[in-house]
């Protein structure tokens, strides 16, 4: 099997910048290294920036090996140009 980073693929940690659609029609766009525990506390209202416009339902997410760069693409997607991409590109 081939190793990318010297890891395992399967054991790889991942780093998630994901795009939510909120029940009022709104995105929000967020970033975590556990998806599912993440979409989960979103709807369970345990998030401030979301806990008024629930449910929330997953809309599309990359998956990042660097957290650093993960970071950097959900600052990306909250400015400007960003948002014209993700419009474009991601939902």
């Amino acid at each position: 099997m081939a190793c990318y980073g010297g890891q395992s693929p399967l054991s790889q940690q991942f780093w998630y910048v994901y795009i939510l659609k909120c029940n009022n029609g709104t995105l929000y766009t967020g970033c975590s290294n556990n998806l599912e525990d993440r979409v989960s506390r979103h709807n369970l209202g345990q998030v401030i920036a979301t806990k008024n416009i629930l449910p929330v339902e997953i809309i599309t997410y990359i998956a990042f090996t660097d957290k650093y760069k993960a970071y950097d693409f959900e600052k990306y997607l909250k400015q400007g140009s960003g948002r014209a991409f993700s419009k474009r590109h991601l939902h």
